[in-house]
């Protein structure tokens, strides 16, 4: 069997890992993004799983736009009899779906139809959600809409981040990846349709997201610190300037003071900084003022620059 493999960043380099080792197989190419400036000095950066094919001497692709017509066509000049993408960030056009006789297959980060698109697990860590996983499903010309194959649930605990997700949801979808393939290839596995009634669209992260609404709960304002660690960050204004909020505890219930604006340091010492919430107070841990690392929330506090009473978010 000739298989290509299609995905971009570290989410998808063990599907990749899986496929070469599992004997299933030849991996004939991948197929993944440009490379792309990265960091302040914007350093051109190939993405990850270019780097672990290169570490094979795998032919790879790295394609702009998969919809123009020589990118279809070099596709086909390798013959795949099975197209498998994991985080590869492009819709695949009919012509390319139509090129492997066993079809596409996509390793995606959600129980299906819930959380369809590019980001599956910040919004399932954002809403509080006790359990997420991973579906293979074949592929569709819509996005995230064909028939699933197989599921696996990963749990979502109190101190797991997007980012601890994303490695638990990789080695996941890499097993069962693996546990779903001789079925496929021996034709016994029976796709089920998706439920449109139920599907659930994640869109990638806005900056407006980013930004802590005050005025919600404690509860809603500590999964979105979760969810936007380890990157992009949940952020505050504090003099005019951001201040990101990399870490927050569960919030205990305590309610806070009446009359107490959403926003308001309520208190600041070791503990970190208490602030007042729409509902409850949420307790921050870790803070990074603007132009400055990374650090405690209690570090913040002993300085002596933010004071019970100020005021954040503007």
């Amino acid at each position: 069997m000739r298989i290509v493999f299609m995905g971009t960043p570290e989410f998808a380099v063990p599907s990749l890992r899986a496929l070469l080792g599992s004997g299933l197989g030849d991996v004939v190419g991948v197929v993944t993004q440009p490379d792309r400036p990265v960091g302040r000095k914007r350093v051109l950066t190939p993405p990850p799983v270019k780097v672990e094919a290169e570490k094979h001497a795998l032919p790879v692709l790295q394609l702009e736009r998969l919809r123009r017509p020589e990118a279809v066509e070099a596709l086909r000049e390798w013959r795949p009899d099975l197209i498998v993408t994991a985080a590869f960030g492009q819709i695949l056009p009919k012509a390319v779906l139509d090129l492997p006789r066993l079809g596409c297959i996509n390793v995606h980060a959600s129980l299906l139809p819930k959380y369809r698109g590019g980001a599956p697990i910040h919004y399932a860590v954002m809403n509080g959600d006790a359990v997420t996983g991973v579906t293979i499903m074949y592929m569709a010309e819509g996005l995230d809409t064909g028939d699933m194959i197989s599921k696996i649930e990963v749990p979502i605990g109190d101190d797991d981040t997007t980012g601890t997700m994303f490695r638990k949801l990789s080695e996941a979808g890499a097993q069962l990846l693996l546990d779903t393939l001789p079925g496929l290839l021996a034709g016994t596995v029976t796709a089920v349709p998706q439920n449109e009634a139920e599907a659930v669209y994640a869109p990638n992260i806005t900056r407006e997201q980013e930004r802590i609404d005050w005025s919600r709960s404690a509860e809603e304002i500590w999964n979105l610190t979760r969810a936007l660690h380890p990157r992009p960050g949940a952020y505050t204004l504090w003099n005019g300037d951001v201040l990101k909020i990399w870490k927050a505890a569960k919030p205990a219930g305590a309610a806070a003071p009446a009359g107490a604006a959403p926003g308001t340091v309520l208190a600041a010492g070791e503990r970190g900084i208490d602030v007042a919430t729409g509902r409850g107070v949420l307790t921050v841990l870790e803070v990074q003022p603007a132009g400055k690392k990374a650090m405690a929330a209690a570090a913040l506090a002993r300085s002596g620059q933010l004071k019970p009473g100020t005021v954040l978010g503007s």
